[in-house]
């Protein structure tokens, strides 16, 4: 049961990415039930155009463009790791991570390998991308929820975004320029939350 749901989980987000679909692409889904999210998915292709979603059935995905130098990152870690035909569990005996699963489509190439926990550097770094992505995509979309529902709550949100961009953890920040936008601009919200909005547009765009 449990590779027969990995296999539909791995399948849904290649199908629904669009665009050419001769396109080299990137599929990487972790199943982790009792965490938050307990399953999420991300697709790039290599043209930078990236898909996330926290359940295979969601067929309204959030969709972002990463740049040329973090796709080409991505790809380049890709090729390293012979785009996925070797293995990457580790022997160790380790506690329970998560399956992770990293899958390659170019044409009729593909490679697939699944895994808990790597010791392969590579394999380890692209995993934390994939990662860096999903905080990424969870922060907005909390921002988005306290925004519509919880004003108060918009500062808070605003704290662990900017923490998380302080860190240098934040992945195609400019994805986040409309809501913070919109908080600046809406005086309904708390002076602090705005002005605290204001600030971390104002380094997205600088660094951008």
């Amino acid at each position: 049961m449990k590779s027969r749901f990995l296999s539909v989980a791995l399948l849904l987000p290649v199908a629904a990415l669009a665009g050419d679909a001769a396109l080299p692409r990137i599929i990487f889904t972790k199943s982790f039930p009792g965490s938050v999210p307990a399953w999420y998915s991300v697709t790039i292709d290599r043209t930078g155009a990236t898909e996330y979603r926290e359940d295979p059935k969601d067929d309204s995905p959030i969709q972002f463009h990463l740049n040329e130098s973090d796709t080409g990152q991505i790809f380049d870690l890709a090729a390293k790791l012979d785009h996925f035909e070797r293995k990457l569990e580790s022997p160790a005996k380790v506690a329970h991570m998560g399956d992770k699963t990293l899958h390659y489509e170019d044409g009729s190439v593909s490679g697939t390998t699944t895994f808990n926990y790597t010791e392969d550097l590579d394999g380890r770094m692209i995993t934390d991308w994939f990662e860096r992505i999903s905080e990424t995509e969870r922060h907005l979309i909390e921002l988005q929820r306290v925004v519509k529902y919880d004003k108060l709550g918009v500062n808070d949100a605003l704290i662990q975004l900017e923490i998380t961009l302080d860190h240098k953890r934040l992945i195609a920040p400019e994805q986040f320029l409309p809501m913070l936008d919109r908080v600046v601009k809406n005086e309904s919200f708390m002076h602090l939350a705005r002005e605290r909005a204001a600030n971390i547009a104002s380094q997205i765009r600088g660094a951008k």
